[in-house]
């Protein structure tokens, strides 16, 4: 999977993958601004932002202006924040790429903020907070994070507080647009059916920016030396938890390894914990473990729902696994299922013309080498069984374990059971 990088002399990265068997196109765009970029005054803004990029530009001033045009070409289209960027895009019929592409850049360049509209959307982003706060088997990762990282921004909510929502103005949008949407914080990526030279050409002319100094983030701090547990009383038929440990950030030479022992934990139906926590015990509907990675910070974390007499031998039988991987070497065949696993995965998630824009947009904007899908395989089959115990080792130590819950349950008795 072929793919080539512009960089203009304004800083604007542009990234195209060609794939002329491709039954669509896709633009994204992506700018280096999420809600690590934020101060607690505004926290939340960034993807305040996001939203009312869609409610009116200079050219388009009203919402319905733009969902109509992209609607009237069938095209997908949305837009989603993270704690390091925000993403806009539209995935379109390769006919309609010229139209798609002015759709983009405008919302992107051309926001007009009206201060209605911000009135109005603060209603739509206040109930979106209350909605997540309502599902605690997704509020228990925000609360896992916030035990991670405390009172910093990479410890609060993506979403901002209603208090933070409610208080911003329409200066606060244009202040921190003016500080982050700029040429050398954007990447532009084109995937799919294509004309490259032409399309390359469009996008010079459409993404226009004023040379402005792009604003950092505040370095995230990493401090602890105990366990910790943070448990949010809510009554619920089961208890949700997260329970993790700090590992590395994306640039860490140890990432491939990160992601095999990962996918030996939950890497589907066949992985240990699945195997040990639903098919043995008979405990939580869903049992999942991941790798959060980000610039300079990351986590391997298990999340699961179970019945909340059952919290404390789930938390033991979670430790179990952790530490099996830290004293026991995996065998040869477990360790290449989990590889294949891995690269199987990987490539079935790149079938569409966004996913794949999405996976070098999402390289880029982390500042990471880009690496097409048959490299990152080959970094992932030369994992070998003692890195995997090596990184166990590191990771899996007594002061760095984190347990968050969303439920009701008794903290003493986890703290027993939460050691390595």
């Amino acid at each position: 999977m072929k793919f080539n990088k512009h960089t203009l002399e304004n800083g604007l990265r542009i990234i195209t993958i060609p794939t002329k068997d491709s039954p669509a196109v896709t633009v994204l765009v992506m700018v280096e601004a999420g809600s690590k970029y934020e101060t607690k005054d505004i926290t939340g803004l960034s993807h305040f932002l996001e939203h009312m990029c869609f409610k009116g530009t200079t050219k388009r001033p009203k919402a319905i202006d733009i969902s109509r045009e992209l609607d009237s070409i069938g095209a997908q289209y949305n837009a989603f924040t993270s704690q390091e960027y925000t993403g806009y895009y539209a995935k379109s019929h390769p006919k309609h790429l010229d139209k798609t592409l002015d759709v983009i850049s405008d919302m992107y360049l051309n926001p007009i903020f009206e201060e209605k509209e911000i009135e109005k959307e603060k209603g739509v982003i206040v109930e979106e907070i209350h909605m997540y706060e309502d599902m605690p088997h997704r509020h228990v990762q925000d609360v896992f994070t916030e035990l991670l990282y405390g009172d910093q921004p990479a410890g609060w909510n993506i979403a901002g507080t209603v208090e933070s929502v409610l208080s911003m103005t329409r200066d606060h949008f244009v202040d921190y647009r003016a500080k982050h949407y700029v040429a050398s914080g954007t990447i532009v990526v084109v995937a799919g059916n294509f004309d490259e030279k032409e399309t390359l050409e469009k996008i010079k002319k459409l993404f226009v920016f004023s040379q402005d100094k792009k604003f950092e983030k505040v370095p995230v701090v990493e401090s602890q030396d105990a366990p910790r547990i943070l448990i949010k009383e809510k009554k619920t038929d089961q208890t949700h938890l997260v329970i993790g440990v700090r590992a590395f950030d994306t640039h860490h030479k140890d990432i491939p390894t990160l992601r095999v022992l990962d996918a030996v934990l939950g890497g589907g139906m066949s992985a240990r914990l699945f195997q040990k926590l639903r098919d043995e015990m008979g405990v939580g509907y869903y049992v999942r473990s991941n790798v959060d990675t980000s610039t300079d910070h990351g986590a391997l974390f298990v999340s699961t729902g179970v019945d909340v007499k059952r919290v404390k031998e789930v938390v033991e039988a979670i430790i179990t696994e952790f530490k099996k991987l830290r004293d026991e070497k995996v065998g040869e065949d477990e360790l290449q299922k989990a590889k294949d696993c891995l690269t199987g995965n990987l490539y079935l998630d790149l079938e569409s013309s966004d996913a794949i824009a999405g996976f070098y947009a999402m390289q880029d904007v982390m500042h990471e080498p880009i690496k097409t899908p048959d490299e990152l395989s080959e970094s992932l089959q030369k994992v070998t069984a003692l890195d995997v115990q090596r990184v166990a080792r590191e990771i899996f130590v007594n002061k760095g374990l984190n347990l968050a819950l969303i439920g009701i349950t008794e903290k003493e008795e986890l703290e027993k059971a939460l050691v390595l």
